[in-house]
């Protein structure tokens, strides 16, 4: 009996397929890569829509089930694999809930300035527009404001939720990876003491 090996379509440059390839790794789940030429708009192609309605990157097929949206495909991972590689779930209900809310702070709180900034210092001039320094100074304000209180929380515990790695900081990987490199906001993390500590931590695996 052959078990069908999970298929990820995305492309390596968006922050979201790098999100469920950290999680796959951690899981150590086998899978095949189909690319997803974004720069030739194979995403927009009704081939690649019957499968993501929204036209958007990643999309994973396993066996029956196609899904999308990369924090729902990585917390289906840690589910379907909880026996296997690093736990990212909790074991405790009470650090499922705390995973479950720091997971929701990524979301709601972190990823929308971060990438905001992204968009505004990368992407913009990419695609020959110039960036607004005001909308960027906005957002790295609602960071600064956000990683303060990451600061207050990872004095106390090594991980967003606890002393374990979780999807909670899996999810902060590839956007805060862009914010270090690529958008040149190193400052950010490495201005804050335990930030930066954890950040070279979940960064290094």
């Amino acid at each position: 009996l052959v078990m069908a090996v999970i298929k990820l379509h995305g492309h390596p440059i968006s922050t979201a397929t790098a999100m469920v390839l950290c999680c796959l790794n951690e899981k150590e789940v086998e899978y095949d890569f189909a690319l997803v030429e974004l720069s030739a708009g194979a995403h927009k192609q009704p081939q690649y829509l019957a499968l993501n309605p929204f036209g958007v990157v990643p999309t994973i097929q396993d066996g029956d089930l196609t899904l999308f949206e990369s924090r729902a495909i990585v917390k289906y991972l840690a589910k379907k694999y909880k026996g296997q590689g690093a736990d990212l779930l909790g074991n405790t209900l009470t650090e499922q809930a705390l995973v479950e809310q720091w997971c929701e702070v990524e979301g709601h709180s972190f990823f929308p300035p971060a990438s905001t900034i992204l968009f505004q210092t990368v992407l913009r001039p990419l695609r020959g527009g110039t960036t607004d320094e005001a909308v960027v100074e906005i957002n790295i304000g609602k960071l600064n404001k956000v990683l303060d209180i990451y600061e207050e929380r990872l004095s106390k515990s090594k991980y967003l939720a606890g002393d374990f790695f979780s999807l909670a900081d899996l999810q902060h990987l590839p956007w805060t990876q862009y914010l270090v490199t690529a958008c040149k906001k190193g400052d950010l993390i490495s201005s804050r003491k335990h930030v930066n500590a954890w950040w070279e931590d979940i960064s290094s695996r």
